[in-house]
């Protein structure tokens, strides 16, 4: 289906509506501005009527519906959506400033790209209209091409949240095109003043092959997220988190734990720690709430994971055992390098002392996202910086990794900052 000037169409539609677009987008620049305040209030008006339970049909297609509900509903409020604002942008978006020399005084004004054409990934359910949203808060007019995973929640919260305020249907158009189709990626391209991809390497590279000259490209790529655990813990509060953490994400989110490093050099110290961790993830893995079907495409999953593997050459790479539990495993390496693992709750072990911890880190700069971090108190902060040094943008506990909150960053840069561009008036 195809969502434009608030109305559904069928994909058959599609030439024809993009034909319009030029035109359409030209009116609404030269006749409007959008307000952020509208935007916040038809949002705020959206988060009341989830409370009121107008959405538990939608939200009945997502799995582990109460823990996405909890972290996104917080997101949804006036004062969130204002803080977020303040956060990114600042209060002053329109100022004089006088340079120094006698120079005559200067006005500098934030301005909207213009139009954003945001190509989301559906590794994350609602994240795709998340990320029209905030291109509305910037007053962007958005074109949303959505991924093939999506499954129809995308285009029904954008049409609820039109509901709320219909003048947002003339900067929300959402597209079910698929990405095969280059053809029609590209006129929506070339429509645009900035292109958002969301994805892995290869939607990224595909995208800076069909971007205009002069548009924008703002790249939200795919990052590998790992825990690190040095000195003593608190075994009882502490695994169970990670566990917990890993089975619940099913380590598809680029904030997922992916590699379990110890600050040792001892493999003997890897290999206990996957005897003594391994029931830890199998409690959290028979205790998850995914239902039999989910379970069922999990073990699948792994197992083509293996299959796959296999046929490539890499099954039985030296220095590499795998401890299998129920619905888990625990692979412990000999190797240091992050990387991805088979997911669905069967992460890495790997050996990286701290004094190595930056030069192999740095093999994926660019890359990295969130680090677990499981310490002593007395050492966080100075750990805390060690990552951060080797590039790491969000350092929190391992039962955390994946918590969003108010304000934050997203792979080191401020969303709303990248939407805009600075003016300057005489």
């Amino acid at each position: 289906m195809i969502l434009a000037n608030g109305k559904l169409y069928d994909t058959a539609r599609q030439d024809a509506i993009l034909s319009g677009l030029e035109t359409c987008f030209n009116r609404t620049l030269a006749e409007r501005s959008l307000s952020p305040d509208m935007v916040i209030c038809a949002i705020d008006r959206l988060g009341q009527r989830l409370d009121q339970g107008d959405f538990d049909a939608l939200l009945a297609q997502i799995e582990q519906a109460d823990r996405y509900l909890a972290q996104i509903r917080p997101l949804l409020s006036r004062a969130a959506l204002q803080y977020k604002l303040q956060m990114e942008l600042g209060t002053d978006t329109a100022y004089t400033t006088s340079p120094p020399g006698n120079l005559p005084a200067i006005g500098v004004r934030r301005a909207p790209l213009g139009v954003l054409f945001h190509i989301a990934a559906g590794n994350v359910d609602g994240l795709p209209a998340y990320s029209v949203v905030e291109g509305l808060l910037t007053g962007n007019i958005n074109i949303l091409k959505l991924p093939q995973a999506d499954n129809g929640l995308s285009i029904e919260i954008l049409r609820e949240l039109i509901r709320e305020e219909p003048a947002l249907a003339a900067y929300i158009y959402v597209f079910d095109t698929p990405s095969a189709d280059v053809d029609a990626m590209r006129r929506m391209a070339a429509l645009s003043d900035g292109i958002v991809v969301w994805g892995g390497d290869e939607a990224v590279s595909a995208v800076r092959r069909l971007a205009p000259v002069g548009a924008k490209l703002i790249e939200w790529g795919h990052r590998l997220s790992f825990a690190y655990l040095s000195g003593a813990q608190d075994r009882a509060r502490d695994w169970p988190a990670l566990a917990k953490h890993i089975i619940q994400t099913r380590q598809l989110l680029c904030s997922s734990c992916q590699v379990i490093y110890l600050d040792t050099d001892s493999m003997e110290e890897i290999h206990a720690f996957c005897r003594a961790f391994l029931p830890i993830l199998e409690q959290a893995a028979l205790g998850s709430a995914a239902g039999l079907g989910a379970a069922a495409e999990q073990t699948l999953r792994r197992y083509q994971a293996r299959i796959e593997r296999a046929i490539s050459g890499q099954t039985g790479k030296s220095g590499r055992t795998v401890y299998d539990g129920r619905g888990c495993s625990l692979t412990a390496c000999d190797d240091p390098e992050l990387e991805l693992s088979d997911l669905f709750g069967n992460p890495l072990v790997k050996a990286l002392p701290r004094s190595r911890l930056l030069p192999v880190l740095r093999h994926q700069k660019g890359r990295l996202q969130t680090a677990g971090l499981l310490c002593p108190e007395a050492d966080r902060a100075g750990l805390t910086d060690l990552l951060v040094r080797a590039g790491v943008t969000r350092v929190l506990r391992a039962g955390e990794m994946s918590d969003s909150f108010c304000g934050e960053a997203h792979d080191g840069a401020y969303p709303l900052r990248q939407y805009t561009r600075m003016v300057n008036i005489r």
